[in-house]
């Protein structure tokens, strides 16, 4: 018999706080948390982009010692800090439960600590470094995901997932695959990125970051006419995910269940996103939940606000959902989070299921004729429906889609 599979915490480092009714107030305010970033002009015309939408003011929890953050860099702190408010939240930190083999944990990121690589290039280049023993663990693919069990001992299966943008995603998928199929328990999934410039070079030189560096609000426009790019955001979000029996048997609070996931590869172009395979990812999602296109009431899109990526997307949407199913990105507001963001807007797209309240696209004022006519959000609708669909897509070709349903017991 297989497992149901429900999400029962969730925590959160974000620009718009750590719960929420932070971010929820933030969305509803059509607030936009990018900002000019003022040090990076030191890299002149090196660097064209200046957007950003970083955390206010980032700092660990306090009770954390130096023993504790000596493996880590900020993309671990990050995903380690999410994951303590996420067990909180699920009623599971410090539960003897999480530590005796039935908790694993999946998280990625699009890469290791920044400053830990910087101090093996200074070394490259016969620089003076402060590279030791644990830099390689700060930059190391798995950092987040293997800093996340140590520190919160638990010793279940370890599945890292650094897929770029779709780290999180995958490794709520998988986490849910584990569970479905009696593998685990419970599972933390999730993953993290911190903001810094050797991202937003790799970005800019790929000619996909949004330059409008006088408007910073104004910027990303996913899906609009004069979208010129991606902004760069940061932050860490994970989920407690467990079976539908273990959260009865202890008690715990359900925030909605996950009922479907697909993920496929597009197998042609390293950077060329193809609607083809998306649209695999969307159907094998479906599929997985055994229901039709009809049922799903909203769509959170990927929608980085890129040329090429935003009309294959819309493509694939609508050769799925036509015109009828409402679809809104958050990246107008938080920015591209990169190896967070499928977390980070699947509790987005749970939280405002729940409430029955959708928020609309950020900056959509002329939808660009390329795209696809999906029926984007303009203004905040309140929609009753009992699923949702988050798609994300990455690097590589990979594609993620996740299906998930109110809690219904």
């Amino acid at each position: 018999m297989l497992n149901r599979v429900v999400i029962t915490g969730f925590g959160n480092v974000c620009a718009f706080g750590r719960d929420w009714a932070s971010i929820k107030q933030n969305l509803a305010q059509q607030k936009s948390a990018v900002v000019y970033m003022s040090e990076w002009d030191i890299f002149g015309e090196e660097l064209n982009t200046r957007l950003g939408a970083p955390i206010p003011d980032y700092a660990p929890p306090a009770h954390w010692s130096r023993k504790d953050t000596r493996s880590m860099g900020k993309v671990a702190m990050l995903g380690v800090d999410a994951a303590g408010e996420a067990l909180a939240d699920a009623g599971l930190l410090e539960d003897e439960r999480i530590k005796d083999g039935r908790m694993g944990v999946a998280a990625g990121s699009c890469s290791g600590d920044a400053k830990a690589t910087g101090e093996v290039i200074d070394i490259l280049h016969g620089k003076d470094s402060t590279f030791n023993a644990n830099s390689y663990v700060k930059m190391m693919p798995h950092t987040v995901a293997a800093n996340i069990a140590i520190y919160y001992g638990l010793k279940g299966r370890l599945i890292p997932t650094s897929s770029a943008c779709t780290s999180a995603s995958q490794a709520i998928g998988y986490s849910y695959e584990a569970i479905k199929f009696g593998l685990a328990d419970m599972m933390l999934a999730g993953g993290a990125d911190e903001l810094h410039p050797s991202q937003a070079f790799v970005f800019d030189k790929l000619y996909a970051t949004s330059c409008k560096n006088d408007t910073p609000t104004l910027s990303p426009a996913p899906f609009d006419i004069a979208r010129d790019g991606l902004v760069l955001g940061e932050g860490g979000a994970m989920f407690v995910l467990e079976s539908l029996g273990s959260a009865l048997a202890r008690g715990a609070k359900i925030y909605a269940e996950i009922v479907g996931f697909g993920t496929t590869c597009d197998g042609t172009h390293i950077t060329r996103p193809q609607s083809e395979t998306m649209r695999a990812a969307m159907q094998l999602a479906l599929k997985d939940a055994a229901i039709s296109p009809d049922l799903i009431g909203h769509v959170n899109a990927h929608a980085t606000a890129t040329r090429q990526g935003d009309v294959a997307e819309s493509v694939a949407t609508h050769e799925i959902f036509g015109s009828q199913t409402p679809v809104s990105s958050y990246k107008g507001y938080l920015g591209h989070t990169l190896g967070a963001c499928g977390a980070l807007e699947s509790f987005i797209s749970v939280m405002m299921m729940n409430e029955g309240l959708f928020y609309p696209n950020l900056n959509l004022r002329d939808i660009d004729p390329q795209c696809a006519p999906l029926r984007y959000l303009t203004q905040p609708q309140e929609i009753k429906t009992d699923y949702v669909m988050n798609n994300n897509f990455a690097f590589g070709g990979v594609n993620t889609s996740l299906i998930f349903k109110k809690f219904i017991n």
